[in-house]
């Protein structure tokens, strides 16, 4: 009996996760460049269970599952859709690929976030402040800033006709880009599992072309979450049952009476 109490225990465990899941993707349903995540699930192991005699006889068995565990949670890189800003600094990823970003401790990480400022020293940053790989500076008496579609950066200098190139904005490319490890701040670190980043230039080798005076919003759908959410609630209620159900027969045996 005390079988029936863990395996259900599983499920709930199981399903709070899903539920703290779709909570965090619907609480970034306005973050922009955001990805939603997924739970996937897997039965834990199996373990014979003797049926004593029987018409294959006493040595015949079954195998039981014991439960439900949270097999993965990846990132869905499905591209959200892609609003119109005119700010000139904003871009937007029309298709695969990602931003490559310098951490203050001088590691790489990768965002599709693209809504891009000028640091104190002209370097175009990320919004949390962490500089694009590699560097694209701004003239400081720079009066307009163009970005083309493969990622070329131009300037408009007071003395000068035609626009100046001061820099390129390059992407990467995953083989596994769902098995990235979020850090936070729209920001994320190869794995294994994704493999090191393939670096190339908007619209080559598979990649996007870049939109300027655009931004990509969030992919979460807040139907779909809504219904997922309805359908974690009653797996988990589901399995709440199990456990009362289970309990209540114990409390039967227990006080049952020569």
């Amino acid at each position: 009996m005390l079988d029936s109490l863990y395996i259900a225990a599983t499920g709930m465990s199981a399903q709070q996760l899903n539920v703290d899941t779709i909570s965090n993707n619907l609480a970034n349903v306005n973050t922009n460049a955001f990805k939603r995540n997924r739970v996937t699930f897997a039965d834990l192991m199996y373990r014979e269970v003797a049926r004593g005699a029987g018409p294959l006889g006493a040595g015949a068995a079954d195998r039981t599952g014991v439960g439900v565990g949270v097999g993965s949670t990846a990132k869905v890189f499905l591209a959200g859709e892609v609003k119109k800003t005119d700010q000139p600094l904003d871009l937007a990823i029309r298709g695969k690929g990602l931003f490559e970003v310098t951490l203050p401790d001088g590691a790489s990480a990768y965002t599709r976030g693209g809504a891009l400022h000028l640091d104190k020293d002209g370097v175009l940053t990320t919004a949390e402040g962490y500089a694009l790989a590699p560097q694209v500076r701004i003239p400081p008496d720079a009066t307009a800033v163009t970005i083309d579609s493969g990622g070329k950066v131009l300037a408009t200098l007071p003395d000068e006709a035609t626009p100046v190139e001061v820099g390129t904005i390059a992407l990467a490319d995953f083989v596994n880009p769902g098995a990235l490890r979020p850090l936070g701040d729209n920001l994320y670190l190869p794995t294994e599992k994704s493999g090191d980043a393939i670096p190339g230039k908007p619209g080559e080798q598979g990649l996007g072309l870049l939109a300027q005076g655009f931004v990509e919003a969030s992919n979460v759908q807040l139907v779909d979450e809504f219904v997922n959410l309805i359908i974690a609630q009653r797996a988990y209620e589901a399995n709440a049952k199990a456990i009362q159900a289970s309990d209540e027969m114990m409390n039967i045996t227990n006080n049952l009476r020569r």
